[in-house]
């Protein structure tokens, strides 16, 4: 493992450099940044720098909420949040020269950090940092002498579009880069194999290394699943790998598309995330050592600790929803037979439910770990694993029992077959805000008012929009 960064190190790295870029990440996980001098860098790198709080004062598209919130509003006079630089986010921007109008032959990339944002008067995060959130989640699991350990796998899908044709056609008959539904297609990226290398080598080069990379089931989707790592850095990785194809896309005129329902009538995009707990040897602490001869097949080869933690995140599933699906669209996803689960459920490999346990039999005891299959592309990845981390922890301190057996096992009368979870943002908004809601008690009142403001905002915007459905419908014929 690399030494960790220290200003000396970095003033080492930069010094060829004479620009800097910087980013944070917004509550709907967009990374929000500026280019800055190098001299500038220097002089705030360890002291951090004022950032407009604005950024969690309004949405994705720069509309301030209509609710004012606590972090930026009129009365504080939407001032600036404390930026702090994270000197282990450092890495280089391949596709970005640094050298460009200077020296051709030097393409080193651009220097680039994370920052995570802090209240000036105390110094502690706020509440809806999403790097803040993870990190408090981490924390509560590091104290117990543990690590947490996370992978990620995003679909999307991608279209022959730009910016300037996205906004002139409304977003409607969009041209994806390639026709009808050819999953695993080894034939398929070929067609746009300069796309498709580009990625793959942006990612590795830029720290967000890819496992596995193909085509999925859907016209133009594609499917990667990021090396697994510690949480945190996990969370980086997977905001970050967005921005890689966003970026490495608009070379070829492609947009990729990370909506969680973008067509009717076709699978949506989904934004798995994998979580497992080890200790301080390495040594995965979901995994049972032995099989357990009294539980049944899908129990076998879960630990006690696995137990209370999965038991933890199905309790928690349902406050923890806007959270996981934080558009409107996210629900439009979420239906029947589409390969998206929609109740509070779980089982041994099984893809339709909510939590899919991975463990022997089918792998080995260090792979063993919960799939959370809920969650779309759209969803911001600090918040989920901070979620997901959060409640599986509430499980494990209150060694909470599993409340519903797993998805393929007869059920006798009476039994419960796991809450229909929340078929829209408002109704999953209303269960997290609720006093005394799961949400509240493992993330804070200051993070769930803040981010069910910012839900409530994107509901009412949608409530005032008239769609091209109901013109479709209505124009004529009532």
């Amino acid at each position: 493992m690399a030494a960790p960064h220290t200003l000396e190190s970095i003033t080492i790295a930069l010094s060829e450099d004479d620009k800097v870029k910087l980013a944070g990440v917004d509550a709907d996980g967009i990374h929000r940044g500026k280019l800055i001098s190098k001299k500038k860098f220097l002089s705030i790198a360890e002291s951090g720098f004022g950032f407009c709080s604005v950024l969690f004062g309004w949405d994705m598209h720069d509309k301030l909420y209509f609710r004012e919130l606590g972090v930026s509003n009129s009365a504080n006079g939407t001032r600036d949040l404390l930026a702090k630089v994270d000197f282990q986010s450092f890495r280089r921007i391949p596709w970005e020269d640094s050298a460009a109008f200077a020296d051709p032959k030097d393409q080193r990339g651009v220097p680039f950090f994370l920052v995570s944002f802090h209240d000036p008067d105390t110094k502690e995060p706020i509440a809806p940092c999403p790097r803040g959130l993870l990190s408090n989640a981490a924390r509560r699991v590091e104290e117990k002498g543990w690590s947490a350990m996370a992978g990620a796998e995003y679909e999307f899908f991608n279209f022959r579009e730009d910016p300037h044709s996205l906004v002139a056609n409304k977003g409607s008959a969009l041209e994806p880069i390639t026709p009808g539904m050819f999953g695993y297609s080894l034939t398929r990226p070929v067609q746009n194999q300069d796309f498709y290398y580009g990625v793959f080598n942006a990612c590795k080069k830029f720290r967000v290394d890819i496992e596995g990379w193909h085509t999925e089931t859907g016209p133009g989707v594609y499917e990667a699943a990021l090396e697994f790592g510690e949480v945190k850095e996990m969370a980086d990785r997977a905001g970050l790998f967005k921005y890689v194809v966003k970026s490495i896309g608009s070379r070829y005129g492609i947009t990729p598309c990370f909506m969680a329902k973008p067509k009717e009538g076709l699978p949506g995009n989904s934004g798995h995330m994998h979580i497992s707990l080890v200790d301080s040897d390495g040594n995965n602490l979901f995994a049972r050592s032995e099989r357990d001869p009294e539980a049944g097949r899908d129990l076998a080869y879960l630990s006690d600790i696995g137990r209370h933690f999965l038991a933890g995140v199905l309790e928690g599933l349902p406050s923890i929803m806007p959270l996981l699906a934080p558009t409107v669209n996210s629900y439009k996803r979420l239906v029947e037979n589409f390969w998206a689960p929609v109740t509070v459920s779980w089982g041994l490999e099984h893809r339709a439910a909510s939590i899919r346990l991975i463990s022997p039999p089918l792998a080995s005891p260090k792979a063993t770990r919960f799939e959370i299959r809920t969650c779309g592309a759209d969803a911001n990845p600090y918040y989920v694993l901070a979620a997901v981390l959060a409640t599986g922890l509430r499980g494990v301190e209150k060694k909470l029992e599993i409340p519903v057996p797993p998805l393929g096992v007869a059920r006798g009368p009476g039994s419960d077959d796991g809450q229909r979870l929340a078929r829209n943002l408002m109704e999953a908004v209303n269960q997290m805000a609720a006093k005394g809601s799961v949400a509240r008690e493992v993330l804070g009142d200051a993070f769930v008012d803040h981010y069910a403001g910012t839900r409530e905002h994107e509901w009412r915007l949608w409530e005032e929009a008239v769609t091209d459905w109901e013109i479709r419908r209505y124009i004529e014929t009532v």
